[in-house]
């Protein structure tokens, strides 16, 4: 079995680095007798990498410190954190190590399906109530305080049973879910990265960010996109607005220059190198992207002192920790 290296830079660059590269689609066996899907899982380890799937997801951290990212955001967690990721929302969780520090058990993981989400809440309708925070988790959602403590003993007594009582604590956790106090749940994602009811925003989304994602570093068409999508460039640019709430070049504009200021901070490049590697052809244009998005040019960023540096709204952009031969 490969072992996976451990990471050189901290949690929280590794995390920053993620957000805005082309995640890998996990494959969920789904199982014949369950309804669900339970497992745990150490770190490192293969099963623990920046992926997304079609499925619902519940997370428990039981142990470490570290950071995650979710969407296009990235946060801290530490023992106790509980997660729920809607489908196809990019995700990792990533722990600070010691060389050669392996955390075991450290994750327990609930996967659910929305097809068989769905038919339950067409059967059972007081489970309707549940329906707001499953939609919420289009953008990710972290519970916090009381709410993740009791959600963390049904996510263990949801891994401990099986059969109907298994069914009876996750809709149990559901409704801790539910009931958690805004204080108590936080949405991390960005409010363009949820999921958009419309089938056409979908597919204008998912067409968009895929075209996006692989092309930051060149050249990027909305033409092109909006052929992915099978639509028109209007017809695209319409939906793909309604649902994100910003348009596709806004979009592109974010992602480079989160990508520019990593590089501003990490790197000693000049910046019109930095222009280059981000996908701008020319650095009057860099200029201008920049300072529409962050209010100063590259060069009054680099020179700011760390603390004093504004925050990036979507980080971008990076390598993960490489796998051993």
């Amino acid at each position: 079995m490969k072992q996976l290296a451990l990471p050189t830079e901290s949690a929280a660059e590794i995390a920053r680095q993620y957000v805005g590269t082309a995640p890998s689609r996990e494959l969920i066996p789904h199982l014949p007798h369950s309804s669900i899907r339970t497992l745990d899982h150490d770190y490192p380890a293969g099963i623990a990498h920046w992926n997304y799937h079609p499925e619902y997801e519940i997370h428990l951290i039981r142990r470490s410190t570290g950071s995650f990212a979710i969407g296009d955001r990235t946060g801290e967690f530490g023992p106790g954190h509980v997660a729920l990721v809607g489908p196809n929302v990019p995700h990792d969780w990533i722990s600070d190590l010691r060389p050669g520090e392996v955390v075991y058990d450290r994750d327990a993981i609930i996967h659910f399906d929305a097809q068989w989400w769905d038919s339950c809440v067409a059967t059972l309708p007081e489970l309707a109530e549940i329906t707001p925070v499953i939609t919420e988790s289009s953008r990710g959602i972290v519970f916090l305080g009381a709410t993740a403590a009791r959600a963390a003993e049904e996510i263990e007594e949801v891994r401990r049973t099986t059969g109907a009582r298994q069914l009876a604590h996750l809709i149990a956790l559901f409704v801790i879910f539910t009931e958690a106090p805004p204080a108590d749940k936080e949405l991390v994602a960005s409010e363009w990265f949820g999921s958009p009811s419309d089938s056409n925003a979908k597919a204008a989304v998912d067409a968009g960010l895929a075209y996006i994602f692989d092309n930051l570093t060149s050249r990027i068409r909305m033409s092109e996109a909006a052929n992915l999508a099978h639509m028109s460039e209007s017809t695209f640019s319409k939906y793909f607005k309604n649902a994100c709430g910003s348009t596709f070049s806004d979009v592109v504009r974010k992602l480079r220059v989160a990508n520019a200021c990593r590089l501003l901070d990490d790197s000693d490049q000049p910046i019109f190198s930095v222009c280059a590697d981000v996908g701008y052809e020319n650095l009057a244009n860099f200029n201008r992207q920049f300072l529409a998005e962050m209010g100063m040019t590259p060069s009054a960023y680099r020179s700011l002192e760390p603390a004093d540096k504004p925050r990036v709204p979507v980080m971008s952009l990076g390598l993960k920790a490489p796998v051993e031969a």
